[in-house]
């Protein structure tokens, strides 16, 4: 029997490739309407203006991870293990970044010179925001219709509950608890900050699901952490406008840690790869914050990158999405999200919240 052939299209942010990147890299950012929300007569000249505010502090921290992200090396490398996870399916995956190369015009006209039988688009972002995967499917679509790619396709827009992807996350975590607490007095008390990229709170007010979805997750994860009297909290970080961006931010539960004298394990959430804001923002700058504010203890889970258990569970999201068939689905077939909800993509297409929306449940909440 013929395997169908199956183009998986990864969707990710991207980062600079050297040093002269990083200025055009955060041009395309900031020149992003789903990212920088102004008149678009303005947009242009306020993103340079940030852009070359933020590009020497940026330059300097990628000169910590040798001048470039790390991050489309990693895509790379669960492109290609998650093809050998598909046995069951002709499957070859392109990797199609937001700010930087390859853009999605280039893995447009790689996926048609291929030629598939069928597209599935996955992004790499957990929960969906209308800055991130709303951002990204736009872009593709613009790119295949220019490239001429009409084939049939399946977007997944979200798996922030999947059960498979909330049992590989939480395998990593109980890992890095455990060795965490080894290395701990047993009198010092460890504390879990489920950290995820912040957002301007005017974006969640207009109906963007991505904290709830970052609920959704950490509720999840901590069901399958099944450890009782878990001391654990979600708090945001990388705020880049001097909007009001939603909390608790990461550095206020660092000061509250230091005030209770409680160790840290910091899990990131919503980032499935490392890169400037893993690497950097939390090793090496909340780490500095920590140990100046005399945080007993600080430690970090891995980002998922090709962890088997994460692969996996992104292999049998590819199988079910493609068992829904062509058109919008998320990990759980349809909309997920409560109806307050309205930039999710499926409110969007007119699709109604279900009956009874899924409610975050704060397993063992400290």
């Amino acid at each position: 029997m013929t395997r169908a052939k199956v183009a998986i299209v990864l969707f990710n942010l991207g980062g600079p490739d050297k040093p002269e990147s990083v200025r055009p890299f955060l041009i395309n950012l900031f020149t992003d309407p789903a990212i920088l929300r102004v008149p678009p007569f303005v947009r242009p000249f306020l993103a340079r203006i940030i852009a070359y505010a933020r590009t020497k502090p940026a330059t300097a921290n990628y000169a910590f991870l040798g001048g470039k992200s790390p991050l489309l090396e990693l895509t790379q490398e669960q492109a290609r293990a998650l093809e050998k996870a598909l046995p069951d399916m002709d499957a070859k995956c392109f990797v199609a970044m937001r700010y930087w190369h390859p853009f999605s015009l280039e893995a447009a006209r790689a996926v048609k010179a291929w030629d598939p039988d069928e597209v599935v688009l996955l992004p790499l972002y957990p929960q969906y925001s209308t800055t991130t995967t709303g951002s990204s499917l736009t872009a593709w679509r613009d790119a295949a219709a220019k490239v001429g790619l009409v084939k049939p396709v399946t977007t997944l827009c979200c798996y922030h509950s999947d059960p498979g992807f909330a049992a590989a996350t939480a395998a990593m975590v109980r890992a890095s608890y455990h060795k965490a607490r080894a290395a701990l007095d047993p009198a010092i008390p460890l504390r879990v900050l489920f950290s995820a990229h912040g957002l301007p709170e005017v974006i969640i007010q207009a109906g963007d699901p991505y904290q709830y979805q970052v609920e959704q997750t950490v509720a999840s994860v901590v069901r399958h952490l099944a450890m009782p009297g878990l001391d654990h909290r979600i708090c945001y970080q990388s705020r880049a406008t001097p909007q009001k961006w939603i909390g608790p931010s990461t550095e206020h539960e660092i000061e509250q840690a230091a005030t209770d004298k409680a160790a840290l394990l910091v899990v990131p959430i919503a980032f499935v790869s490392e890169h400037s804001e893993t690497l950097v923002e939390l090793d090496i700058e909340y780490r500095e914050v920590a140990e100046k504010l005399g945080v007993p203890g600080y430690f970090r889970t891995p980002a998922q990158n090709s962890d088997a258990g994460f692969i996996n569970a992104l292999a049998n999201l590819v199988r079910h999405g493609r068992a829904a068939g062509a058109g919008l689905c998320s990990y759980g077939n349809g909309r997920t999200c409560p109806a307050a909800h309205s930039d999710c993509p499926h409110a969007r297409a007119g699709i109604g919240a279900p009956p009874l929306a899924p409610k975050l449940v704060l397993a063992e909440a400290a």
